[in-house]
């Protein structure tokens, strides 16, 4: 995905490359997708055994190495620094590293296969947590560790999320509901209520709708899957059944221009008046206006008795740690997933709402949090997580799945 750097309120880059509009990289590659595809395809849950001993703490501190390849560090970045600052008799410092899911399992793979791994945590999306399952490189955390993560599940929002890691991973950050969408409320002042109201809209303003193409793009990605459950189809977590989507997609892209390769674009098109209304989820919706991509005063609007469709980032261990270093490493895991820490992703709105764990609201986020968030958060939002079903990401497959069925019948000839 193409990306412009972007750059907090208050300066400091937040992202290389527009990693904030546009999203991990989960959707970047094939390797990673066909990974995943390979994983759900054929692996069994986590078989239930006996939690294993907790490794011990570091006798002196440690150099720890973090890489990240779903853009999370703008969100957990000062959760680990602050673990870092607290824990001198454990941790000398931490290096940072950035590198996209597809070509992360490899890396790994390679560092274990050499007996020198130098990698100790990774920050990821579903993308690289599936494929590197898939390729036997993570240490499995649950049931082994769960000794360090009492109530683990009775904690997190939504546990669901968590068990899609299937234990080799710990959910982290959790939020950026969807499907929504931002619109320019001078062009459009009654928004449409329904897919059905939005397809009369855009026949009646041709080019004036916009979305990325799924595979690339986090609302692109919830749209699709929001849309079985708003236009009633039997199976919504099973693409080959899909009949109303798609031919629902293939109407409305009658009506739309071309399909970006990433979201950005889409937002830009908005703020500077080429387009009426995109494709959004919260997260994006809150991030562009607090960025200025698009004004504050631009309105947000969901589907009537639609279902959300949350995201999902995760925190993996791969093999090959020392006793010591793990040791370190589920300590900071449990440091991450305390409510006074989890309120820090909250951000400036990027992943909104962003914390994983029960009891974590915006007044408890730093005040420079608070000061970006709050003047673009909105009720509304707030009320649809609170009355809206709530339904997880489908597993890698069965996404691989829809994103090559819109490539084939809706995408294929309106790509830019």
């Amino acid at each position: 995905m193409p990306r412009e750097a972007r750059r907090r309120p208050g300066g400091g880059n937040v992202r290389k490359g527009l990693r904030s509009l546009d999203r991990r990289t989960l959707l970047l590659g094939a390797a990673a997708t066909a990974a995943g595809a390979r994983l759900w395809a054929g692996r069994p849950a986590v078989v239930q055994a006996a939690a294993s001993a907790l490794p011990p703490m570091p006798s002196r501190p440690l150099q720890l190495t973090i890489i990240d390849v779903a853009g999370q560090l703008q969100l957990t970045k000062s959760i680990l620094e602050d673990y870092a600052k607290s824990h001198t008799q454990y941790l000398s410092g931490i290096s940072y590293q950035q590198a996209t899911a597809p070509e992360l399992p490899a890396k790994i793979k390679a560092q274990q296969a050499a007996n020198q791994l130098q990698i100790n945590l990774v920050l990821t999306g579903s993308d690289a947590l599936s494929a590197g399952i898939v390729q036997d490189i993570w240490q499995r955390l649950l049931p082994d560790f769960q000794e360090k993560w009492p109530n683990l599940i009775g904690n997190y929002i939504q546990p669901k999320a968590q068990g899609l890691a299937q234990g080799y991973g710990i959910l982290d950050v959790f939020g950026n509901y969807g499907p929504t969408f931002t619109y320019n409320p001078a062009k459009l002042p009654d928004p449409p209520k329904t897919p059905e109201d939005l397809l009369a809209w855009a026949k009646a303003n041709p080019r004036q709708l916009i979305y990325a193409r799924p595979a690339n793009s986090g609302p692109g990605r919830s749209l699709l899957m929001g849309l079985p459950y708003l236009l009633g189809e039997a199976q919504p977590r099973e693409p080959e059944s899909w009949t109303k989507v798609w031919s629902y997609y293939q109407q409305l892209g009658e009506y739309i221009q071309y399909y970006p390769t990433g979201t950005a674009v889409t937002f830009q098109e908005l703020g500077q008046g080429a387009r009426t209304i995109a494709a959004s989820t919260m997260g994006w919706d809150l991030n562009v206006r607090a960025l200025g991509v698009v004004p504050k005063n631009f309105g947000a609007f969901a589907f009537s008795s639609e279902h959300l469709i949350a995201d999902t980032q995760y925190l993996c261990v791969p093999k090959g740690n020392s006793p010591e270093m793990l040791g370190l490493v589920l300590d900071l895991i449990a440091w991450v997933l305390r409510p006074d820490q989890q309120a820090k992703t909250y951000d400036n709105g990027y992943f909104y709402p962003g914390p994983a764990v029960k009891g974590v609201t915006l007044e408890m986020a730093p005040k420079d949090s608070q000061d970006v968030v709050g003047p673009v958060r909105r009720q509304s939002f707030d009320d649809l997580i609170k009355t809206r079903p709530v339904e997880i990401p489908l597993v890698p497959i069965k996404l691989v799945q829809a994103f090559t069925i819109w490539d084939q019948k809706v995408g294929a000839n309106k790509l830019k």
